[in-house]
């Protein structure tokens, strides 16, 4: 049976991710309130930080702007706008 979370970023109780995706306090925060679905829509939005920003994961300055972004795209208030980024 699939691990249950009340998911704080869809407000609703859903299914939970299988594992830490993330290490740490965040990881750990990440893993008891974030369901499989919020997670993959962050997953979305980073990626197209990293194409928009042309960031990369090894770089230190990037890694600490995507660890922020995560925190306020599931724990804060959403998403940052990308700059120039229209949706189809």
């Amino acid at each position: 049976m699939a691990r249950m979370v009340n998911c704080v970023k869809l407000g609703k109780e859903a299914e939970g991710l299988d594992m830490l995706t993330y290490p740490g306090d965040l990881g750990q925060r990440i893993y008891d309130n974030i369901s499989k679905e919020a997670w993959q829509a962050w997953v979305n939005h980073q990626t197209m930080l990293m194409n928009e920003y042309r960031l990369s994961p090894i770089n230190p300055k990037d890694r600490k702007f995507l660890e922020e972004e995560m925190e306020k795209f599931l724990f804060g208030e959403g998403p940052s706008a990308i700059d120039n980024f229209v949706p189809e």
